[in-house]
């Protein structure tokens, strides 16, 4: 399957491209970002060290559609990324690490809505949520240090990989960029120097 996948005229495309991978990775670590910042400030308010003064229903309402979104974002991406060379990530143990915290981060959630989220209106003005959603989001917070610290191990280790085939020693900017060649292929003279 791993195979199959890395077989895709999609996954082909996008490992062939000097440009489409980097603006995945760019896409993805920008809606990393915003997952992790939108969630920071709702465990930060869960904690009682951030926005005690505001309701956290309206607060999280505010909220959760951007890290829903972001969130959206990183896993399109993130699955894009994945294909383009799916058996190298899959015998990753970061990214199996990476996988694994993802789901911790997922039962998290689970456990906040299934305790204290049930009782949010008792204590939606309070300054600090009860023991058990303030465990939640100091939980949290480690979680998605650990999927951001694995993550970016990723990309060190798997950089390792074999290269199909060796880049041509004579591509140049333009080449890079996707620009028609000038049709001088001779280099420049330097000036001499007195």
């Amino acid at each position: 399957m791993l195979g199959w996948l890395e077989g895709t005229a999609l996954a082909v495309r996008i490992r062939e491209s000097l440009l489409l991978f980097p603006l995945l990775e760019s896409a993805h670590v920008i809606g990393l970002a915003l997952v992790f910042g939108t969630i920071a400030i709702i465990d930060l308010r869960l904690l009682g060290i951030a926005s005690t003064g505001q309701s956290f229903r309206r607060m999280t309402s505010d909220i959760m559609k951007w890290t829903w979104a972001a969130f959206a974002l990183t896993a399109v991406t993130g699955s894009l990324m994945f294909m383009t060379n799916a058996a190298v990530y899959y015998d990753n143990a970061y990214f199996r690490a990476k996988m694994v915290l993802l789901v911790l981060a997922g039962l998290n959630v689970l456990v906040f809505e299934l305790t204290d989220g049930r009782t949010v209106q008792r204590w939606d003005r309070a300054p600090s949520a009860p023991r058990v959603a303030r465990t939640v989001a100091a939980l949290s917070l480690v979680i998605w240090v650990g999927v951001i610290v694995t993550g970016r191990i990723i990309g060190f280790t798997t950089s390792r990989a074999t290269v199909a085939e060796p880049l041509p020693v004579d591509i140049d900017f333009e080449d890079f960029l996707g620009l028609p060649a000038d049709g001088n292929d001779t280099p420049a003279t330097p000036p001499e120097s007195e």
